[in-house]
């Protein structure tokens, strides 16, 4: 595989953050590099991350992507992706959103863990993981994207920061102890009417699975999660399309409940 010029993945990087800071998408980037070279992706997810650092955004967790089988067979994958949340995107359960705050924004239902203690051991064990998780939100993700039409294949979205958008976190804070995540059934609905369900099994079999995975790939990457960081574990349900003056709830079972209120166009 043709190694990618830093220039050319600076050129790339500047274009995603244009069309970010201009609320103007872009076309997908994957036909300038190999389809399967996730290395150029994240490292043109790593420029754009280190300029908002630069500017004072502090970063606050990670976010993980397409932990969904059927989302991974769609894309041609094996593994999901993972983003950078920053302070900035985190919400509060019922805080009011303005529609255009997320370009071409959907959203998903999702268990966070928040950790008490730093993972940085050379291989974390699923009991690691445990002992390191302080409490679990309920949460609802609203994913955008800079790409045009939300024509994506893995490296657009892995560029593009995993389609970060924004989080609402919910207010109900629960131990591990009193939960079983693979099972945690999950209802969300909007206006009275139901549009996404689903379950824990949904997210590489368990949140707790996909948020494993993403330990150990950050200690492979010398960036170990930390204590106090939020992780987004995956959807547990399909993704939703946001409408102005969108109203959706969230109920996760053990977890309770979540809310994200959408504004007009401005």
């Amino acid at each position: 595989m043709m190694k990618v010029s830093q220039d050319k993945l600076e050129k790339l990087a500047d274009k995603i953050a244009f069309a970010e800071k201009n609320k103007q998408e872009c076309e997908p980037i994957r036909s300038q590099f190999a389809e399967n070279d996730l290395e150029s992706a994240y490292a043109i997810q790593t420029i754009n991350i280190a300029r908002e650092k630069s500017k004072g955004r502090v970063a606050v967790g990670k976010k993980i992507g397409l932990t969904s089988k059927a989302v991974q067979k769609q894309l041609g994958v094996d593994q999901p992706d993972f983003g950078t949340l920053f302070a900035d995107m985190v919400l509060s359960d019922g805080e009011e959103i303005p529609y255009d705050r997320v370009m071409q924004p959907k959203v998903e239902a999702e268990v966070a863990l928040v950790l008490a203690s730093d993972l940085n051991m050379q291989l974390p064990t699923i009991a690691d993981l445990i002992s390191a998780t302080d409490y679990v939100l309920p949460a609802i993700e609203i994913v955008g994207s800079r790409i045009k039409d939300w024509d994506i294949k893995i490296t657009d979205t892995i560029a593009d920061n995993a389609s970060c958008g924004l989080v609402v976190l919910g207010t109900t804070p629960k131990k591990l102890a009193e939960l079983d995540l693979r099972l945690c059934g999950m209802v969300m609905e909007s206006k009275g009417e139901q549009v996404s369900v689903g379950a824990g099994v949904a997210c590489l079999g368990s949140p707790l699975n996909a948020a494993l995975w993403l330990a150990r790939k950050m200690v492979e990457l010398g960036q170990p999660l930390r204590a106090g960081d939020i992780l987004l574990t995956g959807a547990l349900g399909p993704m939703v399309n946001v409408q102005p003056n969108d109203r959706f709830e969230a109920r996760i079972s053990g977890l309770g409940a979540v809310r994200a209120n959408f504004g007009g166009v401005s």
